[in-house]
């Protein structure tokens, strides 16, 4: 065991030992990023100091940790990727990466991660890119603490910020991503965390997910995305302690939830979307401690769902509550608070003695035919509300709420 540890010990001295730092400067010796690569040993440093450089697509395919000093600009000139990183452990920090090219049918990113493992990208500041970060067949690689924003106008023409495809254990932490058709899109990506980031001002989703099980995202703000967040395909996703907020228009939520199961929505809060979630196709979610805090309709539940609990949730300040198009609801409702209930409680339990209906008859009616709208807030809504509550004939009659909370929870509030 001993002498194991000594050739290791001596292995990595040697390697210590025998690294070279790299200096690239404009008016240096060495003024090409790419020509320090190609003479740099795998574990070298590369320091590149302030300037702008301009050249073809920078293939990284030895590990390297490559800094920028005082953001140098690595310039796309509107035409390249402006960098290919296709070895594993490669660090790349402290750029400013701008003007990548443009391409209707390939994916042209300003940083490529291509069948690697374990590169870290982080404190970069993108701006001006197609795909801002693309990371194909990746696994336990971390994209952190950079800035990307882009001028995407339309879906067409444009393309995601931070996009992973086929990869594994990928950890995407505190970025800040606007401008882009998605803030961050997954398909096929497995066992990773999405944490800490700001994705706002995006023409689509801030976040959107395809067939991408067992993955989390929590702690991130998405906010005035043209339709906030989509969920998609998958299994076993948490998601946890986000912020959706102002994603407004016709059809525009929080979350949509299409065709997942399994999954939990836990201690996020939905401030001001016309739907906090949507939900189609969706199976044995758990959603519980959530905030709705004046939405247009908090949730929209289809009659394709099933299986799923609604609990201990603050419903505030909503135009409608909740939402649906069937009359068989196989979903459950428990112990959340709803401003809108008008029981009492007796026994001084904090639970409301009668249940409480969360679903409307005028939202029923708004829900098939739109322009009803303009009635909202009319004395004959309010009339048709009281009638249908008196006397239930048309709202699912088991969709209800048996325990309904007195008080809001005071740890869900803004």
């Amino acid at each position: 065991m001993r002498k194991c540890s000594l050739v290791l010990s001596l292995i990595v001295l040697a390697m210590t030992t025998y690294a070279k730092t790299w200096i690239v400067r404009p008016a240096g010796p060495l003024q090409s990023l790419q020509e320090a690569i190609d003479n740099a040993m795998p574990g070298d440093t590369l320091l590149v100091e302030r300037g702008v450089y301009r050249q073809p697509t920078i293939i990284v395919n030895k590990p390297l940790y490559i800094k920028g000093i005082g953001y140098p600009v690595l310039d796309g000139q509107k035409k390249y990727e402006i960098m290919v990183i296709k070895s594993s452990r490669v660090v790349v920090e402290g750029f400013a990466i701008q003007h990548s090219g443009y391409s209707g049918y390939n994916d042209i990113a300003a940083i490529r991660i291509l069948n690697s493992r374990h590169v870290i990208i982080r404190n970069n500041k993108l701006d001006d890119t197609f795909f801002g970060i693309y990371s194909q067949h990746a696994v336990s690689c971390t994209i952190s603490n950079n800035t990307l924003h882009s001028n995407a106008v339309n879906e067409i023409t444009s393309a995601n910020g931070i996009h992973c495809w086929k990869s594994d254990s990928m950890q995407i932490l505190n970025n800040t991503i606007t401008g882009h058709r998605d803030g961050i899109y997954f398909e096929f990506v497995t066992n990773s965390l999405i944490k800490n980031n700001i994705s706002t001002g995006n023409v689509r989703y801030g976040l959107h997910f395809m067939f991408s099980n067992d993955d989390t995202y929590m702690a991130n703000q998405f906010k005035n995305n043209g339709a906030g967040v989509a969920v998609m395909f998958s299994k076993g996703v948490t998601m946890l302690q986000n912020l959706f907020s102002e994603n407004w228009g016709g059809a525009a939520y929080g979350i949509l939830l299409k065709e997942i199961s399994d999954s939990r929505i836990e201690r996020n809060r939905f401030v001001r979307n016309t739907t906090g979630i949507y939900m189609e196709g969706t199976n044995r979610i758990h959603i519980a401690q959530n905030l709705f805090d004046n939405n247009g309709w908090a949730l929209k539940v289809q009659a394709s769902c099933n299986d799923n609990t609604i609990t201990q949730n603050n419903f505030q300040g909503n135009s409608f509550d909740v939402a649906t198009n069937g009359t068989l609801v196989l979903n459950t409702f428990n112990n959340n608070y709803w401003d809108k209930y008008e029981g009492y409680d007796l026994n001084h339990d904090g639970v409301g003695d009668v249940p409480y209906r969360p679903v409307s008859l005028y939202a029923m009616i708004a829900e098939r035919n739109p322009v009803t709208m303009m009635l909202f807030r009319s004395f004959i809504t309010g009339l048709l509300d009281k009638a249908e509550k008196t006397i239930p004939g048309f709202i699912p009659e088991n969709l209800k709420d048996d325990q309904p909370r007195m008080k809001a929870f005071k740890n869900l509030s803004l």
